[in-house]
């Protein structure tokens, strides 16, 4: 089943947007991503809710990206074509985390996807 596992918001400036998202008592941090201003967030540790991450705008100007987690992503892809759906970027490895790409609804909603590595 896909389910909502990751989420991204966007901002012009994510060193305030950390400071207003810590009101929430969010831990955040930078991340392992370098080649952009990306910054990790634990949203809590209770086993309701999930974390995200505070991204550069200037990457994707959707305000929120939710990330579902798929078995198999290209398969997965090739599904998101035949509805009506579109590649919005090039699939990437994450080490440590698995394999991630970028698609658009049929509603132009860009959504993450990712195939994670078993565990």
């Amino acid at each position: 089943m896909g389910r909502v596992i990751h989420f991204e918001i966007t901002a012009d400036d994510t060193v305030r947007a950390k400071k207003f998202y810590e009101l929430f008592d969010w831990q955040i941090s930078n991340s392992f991503i370098t080649n952009m201003d990306y910054l990790v967030a634990q949203t809590g540790d209770s086993p309701i809710g999930i974390d995200g991450a505070i991204m550069s705008r200037s990457y994707k100007a959707q305000p929120v990206i939710p990330w579902i987690s798929v078995d198999d992503l290209d398969e997965m892809v090739e599904k998101v074509k035949n509805a009506g759906g579109k590649v919005a970027g090039d699939k990437h490895t994450i080490p440590g985390i698995g394999n991630t790409i970028y698609i658009n609804d049929t509603e132009g909603n860009t959504i993450g996807l990712i195939q994670p590595l078993p565990l």
